[in-house]
């Protein structure tokens, strides 16, 4: 066992030391002990390189936080957290894993008594962040493939488990929540070994091992049903067992790295993470930055620091890092995610080679950015200029490579392109949270020419899964069918793994159809009780146009504040955005109109008239209903064609692209659409 591992262990088993300074010199000394190891790298044979992927709500970050507290130091353990992994405050905020981040373990086996590091790579579960999950498989041999006992393979499930296997990675599956009254493990067995079957997994990889487990209580088994419920380090002894090694590598060779993803340093400033390649490297070696798709040289620098992470986001200094291991290097100008660092010598006379990358998936959705030029610009936010908003766009687009940055029609302008809504809404909310104002335009599919048909065009197509009760699938099914989608199944009750009175339907349909569907009209639909999961499936010959059932707009005609005096009677005319005491300006949209295809104009603003002559019967009580109130990625998804979102640090707004209510007649009536 290793010095610090063991030192770590005795010291927590220790229940009370005998002074404050003997608890200090224990740390100090397992401190030291753990950076010695830190700096020597371990045989190939005693290193895993993993990635836990499975479909949002499946219980991914749940598990990682499990086997963080089955190999890491006692202080971390200790600490209680959960959801260590998550540390982006959105993803605190929303329960989702938005970015892939990467920890390292050491877990000594129980039946070789060997010390393995176990490098994790914990990946988002939503079909909107896939760029992540895609970018992250070339530094690993193996993954964890998580999957609900209840629901089954869902579409990210499927998502994720097709990259692997076209990489010919080897697959641990795991199933989560295997403790529920409603979990049904045999059907989903069977599910995935047909999923597997249908991705064309090799011989190799559809012999996988099954584990049950539930995440929540901490614990595995080996067999279903559970009668032996064991710790969760059997799962890592199956890890170790069952996937492979990075013997493959090269360490004698000359060094090379693919960048994957780049990790911001407030001393050091960008640090290039992902997996040594070949050969070693060490602090103060000079390293070259290729570009990966032409090879040729694009910076270079001397390693300045190089670091890896240990036992959740906690980082340990290295001195030398060696092929199969993940660190981050920081020194480097030229890097960004895709370019391959290497070593200028050793390479024979063809010289230094750069890294093959694997293309991922297009983007579906674009968007066009405008900065703010609205009546209230610059009351909240302090970036404004159109020139810093490019600046920012184009640093994220740097380590975000889903996404792509386009000019936009007009100079100020810039065009976005990325998975889907919320994939662009987490962007455009971290924005806002750093003081930026901008307006927003309506997202639209991403067309590519068709070659089958000169003149015509080919858009993005979704694979939906509606799980709903089943008095509400007829008018789901309807609306989605109107939109052009094609439903391939539909599966009632204990077929689909869903309690009576439940269904679940897939549906292949056009990206552009869900994009103002999911905004609110399927809450209604499903009376709040459903869920909507889709992912990327194909590009299809356009399907052209279908109609929709978004009402007009109710548009202020005044500026001002509201007032709930004013409020009370525009009511009848639809439902509300706004509350009292609220800043408006023409064209902004306040509201939803009750009749389809028709904008009205009202006043919010109005005030009551205060006179000094006594009323003859007491005043009316006003009484509002509660507001609809939308989120950022809500409203950009419910816009119109010719609406914008305001987007600033304290307020979002829904508004007319342009707010003169004459001019934007007479540019309707001349163009048919502006």
């Amino acid at each position: 066992m290793l010095p610090w591992v063991a030192a770590c262990r005795r010291a927590a088993l220790r229940p009370v030391l005998d002074s404050p300074c003997a608890l200090r010199t224990t740390l100090v000394n397992v401190a030291r002990t753990r950076r010695t190891y830190a700096t020597a790298a371990p045989p190939l044979e005693n290193i895993r390189n993993i990635a836990i992927i499975a479909h949002v709500d499946h219980g991914k970050t749940t598990l990682v936080d499990q086997l963080l507290r089955c190999g890491t130091t006692w202080e971390q353990a200790d600490a209680g957290t959960d959801r260590v992994m998550d540390s982006n405050t959105l993803e605190r905020e929303r329960g989702i894993t938005i970015l892939s981040k990467t920890t390292s373990i050491t877990y000594v086996s129980e039946k070789t008594k060997t010390p393995t590091l176990v490098n994790i790579v914990d990946t988002p579960g939503h079909a909107d962040f896939g760029g992540e999950v895609e970018r992250i498989m070339s530094m690993v041999d193996g993954v964890v493939l998580l999957v609900d006992a209840t629901e089954g393979p869902m579409t990210q499930t499927r998502f994720v488990l097709d990259k692997a296997i076209k990489r010919g990675i080897k697959v641990a599956v795991v199933l989560n929540k295997a403790d529920r009254p409603s979990s049904r493990p045999d059907q989903v067995e069977a599910d995935l070994f047909d999923l597997f079957a249908t991705l064309e997994a090799s011989d190799e990889q559809i012999e996988y091992p099954v584990l049950y487990s539930s995440a929540k209580e901490g614990w595995v088994a080996s067999s279903y049903p559970v009668e032996d419920k064991k710790p969760m380090s059997v799962l890592l002894e199956t890890i170790v067992d069952h996937l492979p090694a990075p013997t493959h590598l090269d360490r004698s060779g000359p060094f090379s790295m693919l960048i994957v993803q780049i990790e911001a340093d407030s001393y050091v400033g960008n640090m290039f993470l992902g997996r040594v390649q070949s050969g070693t490297v060490s602090v103060g070696d000079t390293l070259w930055a290729l570009d990966s798709e032409t090879g040729k040289k694009v910076g270079e620098g001397k390693v300045k620091k190089m670091m890896a992470s240990m036992g959740g986001l906690a980082k340990v200094e290295r001195d030398q890092a060696a092929a199969g291991e993940i660190v981050s290097i920081a020194g480097i100008k030229g890097g960004a995610v895709n370019v391959t660092l290497v070593h200028p010598e050793g390479w024979g006379e063809a010289g230094p080679k750069a890294i093959e990358t694997t293309p991922i998936d297009p983007p579906t959705i674009s968007t066009i950015i405008y900065p703010n030029d609205g009546p209230l610009a610059g009351q909240d936010g302090s970036k404004l200029t159109s020139q810093v908003i490019k600046e920012r766009i184009y640093k994220e687009a740097e380590t975000n490579v889903a996404l792509k940055v386009l000019p936009g029609p007009t100079s100020e302008s810039i065009e976005l392109r990325g998975r889907g809504v919320l994939h662009l809404g987490i962007l455009f909310e971290t924005l806002r949270r750093e003081g930026y104002e901008f307006l927003i335009g309506p997202p639209k599919p991403v067309l590519l020419p068709d070659p089958e048909n000169k003149g015509g065009w080919l858009e993005p197509v979704e694979r939906c899964e509606v799980v709903m009760r089943d008095e509400n699938a007829g008018t789901v099914i309807q609306q989605l069918t109107m939109r052009k989608g094609e439903m391939i199944s539909y599966h009632s009750g204990s077929e689909a793994g869903l309690s009576d009175g439940w269904v679940k339907v897939v549906i292949d349909i056009p990206a552009r159809s869900l994009i103002g569907y999911m905004a609110g009209e399927f809450k209604n639909d499903v009376r709040g009780e459903g869920t909507l999961n889709h992912t990327f499936l194909k590009y299809a010959p356009h399907f052209g146009p279908f109609p929709t059932a978004r009402n007009g707009s109710l548009i202020s005609m005044a500026a001002g504040e509201s007032s709930g005096y004013a409020m009370q009677p525009l009511q009848a005319r639809g439902v509300l955005f706004i509350q009292p005491q609220t800043q408006v300006y023409p064209g902004m949209v306040i509201g939803e109109c009750n009749r389809a295809g028709s904008d009205l104009y009202l006043n919010p603003c109005i005030k009551k008239q205060l006179t000094n002559i006594r009323a003859a019967g007491a005043d009316d009580k006003i009484v509002l209903s509660a507001p609809r109130t939308l989120g950022l990625e809500e409203y950009v998804a419910y816009m119109d064609e010719d609406e914008m979102v305001e987007a600033t640090p304290l307020s979002v707004r829904l508004r007319k692209r342009v707010l003169d209510p004459k001019k934007r007649e007479r540019m309707k009536n001349s163009k048919g659409i502006y």
